[in-house]
Parts: structure tokens; sequence; C-alpha cells
């Protein structure tokens, strides 16, 4: 069976424009872009600053809960803390109730980065130009579309 090129056009759940995963995934990069240039004055990736904003918020955590707040595995989240330490922003160590359990900790560096990533949020939302309630109404979308995707 041949099949008409009028048709495949007319099919819209093919349709790019009509793909909300294309949407997602156009704004993640030019979220991304955008944030380049503010995190390359902080010598950070944006995967590097997003560990770097949990251990603000709770350094001492076990790399495995590190990996489950950002949705990360172990081979993803492995090299990434290797090249923070390089960097002298974290240390890696053993959890001192169980040696199997990899605990992260901040250097002094680390937490002096706090302080210059803290103008970050604010330089972003200037540049998103978007209300803050309409910023948090997408944020809730995300989220809840995610917890839909992956159930606990």
């Amino acid at each position: 069976m041949q099949v008409n090129e009028s048709d495949m056009n007319n099919e819209p759940t093919l349709l790019l424009d009509n793909q909300v995963c294309f949407s997602l995934y156009s704004l993640t990069n030019a979220m991304v872009r955008a944030y380049r240039p503010l995190l390359d004055e902080l010598s950070l990736t944006y995967p590097q600053y997003l560990v770097m904003m949990v251990l603000w918020q709770e350094s001492g955590i076990s790399v495995k809960t590190l990996g489950d707040k950002l949705h990360l595995d172990s081979g993803t989240l492995t090299p990434l803390l290797k090249r923070l330490e390089i960097k002298g922003l974290v240390l890696r160590g053993r959890s001192e109730q169980d040696e199997r359990v990899r605990v992260l900790h901040l250097t002094q560096k680390g937490q002096g980065l706090q302080q210059q990533a803290k103008k970050i949020p604010e330089r972003m939302q200037c540049k998103i130009a978007a209300q803050g309630t309409d910023l948090q109404k997408l944020k809730q979308l995300c989220d809840d579309t995610l917890r839909l995707m992956n159930p606990s």
C-alpha cells in the first residue's frame, strides 16, 4: 500500500509543532544557554550548579540522596562530582555509619561560591521577563507532570 504524502502531512499527532515534549526540550535548551554566561562567572556548568544548590542546602548528604533529588543516576553523578572535587568545591568521603555510603561535603571554597551564586536567580528572572506568578505556575505544572510520569 502506497502512502500518500498529503496524508502524512495531515497527521496532527506527528507534527513537531504539536509536541509538548519538543516545547519542553526547546525551553530546556534555551534556559541552559541563558544560564551559561552567568555560570561561566562561577566556572560551573549547569549540572554542577544544580549539585551545588543541593549541597548549599544540605552539606553532608549521600550521593544516593543527591541523585534522588536531581533525578540522576550514579553513572551521571560520579564524573560530575569528581570534577567538582578537582575544582576544590566538594569533598567526597565515606559515611561514619556505613562505609559503603559516599557522602558529600562542601569545602570552604564551595561554601564561598554560594555568595556569588545568590545573584543568579534574580538575573535569570530579568532575562526571562515573566511575572513571578507565571513562573510559579510553570514550575508547578512541570513538577506535577514529572510526578505523574515518575510515581514514587
